[in-house]
């Protein structure tokens, strides 16, 4: 976690950055200085990668649901899918943006668990400093589905193009390039707003892996099929509170993860064939962008239905991020530094640094399974 966080920041401000000098996501600026086909695969692998992860968020919310309130799987699959379709299809904008931000106290949850566990801090803070290291397939690949979680695609192109869709909210915002004044106090606030998140966003996984690793790991707890599977390990181990304030954490983390996986498909996918997009828009003046939406959480839903492992479909969408996430991070890298795109904003020094470096362990991970890049 002492890695990922200041990489996970330094290329989330890149894209963001990006966003708010051009006033497009990543997918209109691969259209606009990139070939066509390259744009077609990276929007393809995102959507897919993004519907499997919906559909696998579905089923970990409705398991949690199931743990707290019992009922059948299947019908809190259908009803969370339509929740997550009407806040994004119905609700105005600045009323959902809002509505994402308190959404994300749901993640104390994982905090509250973490100080009803037992947890031996000792052997807690050596780890976290020096871990443990091994050249085994199922270490390298688990490595890579970190990455591919911290740094992933959906959430680089859902940077930028929320950047750019507050361009068009706020009415006092332009795009940097037409009104370079805005720059300084621009930059400063997507600094800080980048580093206080992303902050948060380590504390709360370093919560999650902690808690997973004092109480299920040292049972001998491993091979986990559901998150209800998960919370039950829970029980006798750390007690039913803990337990139960674990699958709401679940419950709340989906609720928050998945109009974003659906939304960033659709702005990639919208960008990529030139449609009008963006949240802000009435559905009648963006009918395909919703439809989008519409479709990525219907087929999340359906693939509940499916004899697909919700765990296990996440575990490899992960490393499948984690892989996909290297080309678009070197692109989304020349992109930040090509003064076409970006004009008199192009990025430079530490920050420079930092993405290039995220982009060359993430390939060195990938590359240790075997697999090669052509950049």
């Amino acid at each position: 976690m002492l890695l990922t966080y200041p990489l996970m920041a330094a290329v989330q401000m890149i894209s963001a950055r990006i966003g708010r000098t051009t006033g497009r996501g990543l997918a209109g600026n691969l259209r606009q200085h990139y070939p066509n086909w390259l744009l077609q695969i990276f929007v393809a692998l995102l959507a897919a990668a993004n519907t499997i992860n919906i559909g696998a968020d579905l089923g970990a919310m409705a398991d949690s649901t199931g743990l707290v309130l019992g009922g059948p799987k299947t019908l809190y699959v259908v009803i969370f899918g339509a929740l997550c379709i009407g806040l994004q299809v119905l609700l105005q904008y600045t009323r959902y943006v809002s509505y994402l931000k308190w959404l994300t106290l749901a993640l104390l949850a994982y905090v509250a668990t973490l100080f009803m566990v037992d947890v031996h801090w000792d052997e807690a803070l050596r780890q976290f400093v020096l871990p443990s290291f091994t050249w085994k397939t199922e270490y390298i690949q688990t490595i890579v589905a970190v990455f591919g979680t911290t740094i992933s695609p959906y959430l680089l192109f859902w940077q930028a193009s929320q950047e750019a869709e507050d361009i068009r909210a706020v009415p006092e915002r332009q795009i940097l390039k037409r009104a370079p004044e805005q720059g300084q106090d621009a930059l400063k606030r997507i600094e800080l707003d980048t580093l206080i998140g992303m902050g948060v966003s380590n504390f709360i996984a370093l919560a999650i892996i902690i808690t997973t690793a004092a109480t299920l790991h040292v049972s001998g707890v491993t091979n986990i099929e559901t998150s209800a599977q998960a919370a039950e390990a829970l029980r006798p181990i750390a007690g039913n509170y803990a337990a139960t304030i674990f699958a709401l954490g679940v419950l709340g983390t989906g609720l928050l993860a998945i109009p974003v996986l659906a939304g960033s498909a659709a702005y990639a996918v919208g960008e990529a064939r030139k449609w009008p997009i963006g949240l802000a828009r009435q559905p009648k003046e963006a009918k395909a962008f919703y439809a989008t939406i519409v479709i990525a959480t219907g087929v999340g839903v359906l693939l509940n239905f499916t004899p697909i492992n919700p765990i296990k479909a996440l575990y490899w969408c992960a490393v499948i991020n984690g892989i996909v996430a290297v080309p678009i991070m070197a692109l989304m890298m020349l992109m930040a530094a090509n003064t076409k795109i970006m004009g008199a904003f192009t990025i430079s020094g530490w920050l420079t640094g930092l993405g290039w470096t995220a982009t060359a362990i993430m390939a060195a991970a990938a590359s240790a399974m075997g697999v090669t890049f052509l950049l």
